[in-house]
């Protein structure tokens, strides 16, 4: 069940398509095999008040948290977050030519025993 959550600064709006981002994590995401296609969820927040670098209102960010049960082998987990980083900053490349911005990301394991899931997406998937 990996948890990909975006948080953006509100001065790039305009600057990015964070709708196609979603949708671009989504799939890279979907190719990487130790995240479950059923558990995959992409989501981004807008950020209205932040203070960053020099107090430049030019300066944004874009930070992406990835949340993903524990068990799997240190390895595996630095492949899996370089690839999605990867695709980040490809995805934000050409507004990082014209504007000043802070790309970030994070994997943290979350402890299934506190982490209860019930849910039945599985059984709707359209099989490929």
């Amino acid at each position: 069940m990996p948890h990909f959550h975006i948080e953006y600064s509100a001065n790039l709006e305009n600057q990015v398509d964070f709708g196609e981002l979603c949708e671009r994590i989504r799939v890279v995401a979907a190719e990487i095999d130790t995240f479950p296609t059923a558990g995959i969820r992409v989501r981004a927040t807008r950020v209205d008040h932040v203070a960053i670098a020099d107090g430049n209102a030019k300066h944004g960010f874009i930070d992406l948290s990835i949340r993903l049960r524990e068990g799997r082998p240190q390895a595996v987990k630095e492949e899996a977050v370089a690839q999605v980083f990867a695709a980040l900053k490809n995805f934000i490349a050409p507004a990082m030519e014209t504007h000043s911005i802070a790309l970030s990301a994070e994997m943290r394991d979350i402890d299934a025993t506190l982490s209860p899931k019930f849910g039945n997406i599985r059984d709707h998937m359209e099989s490929t």
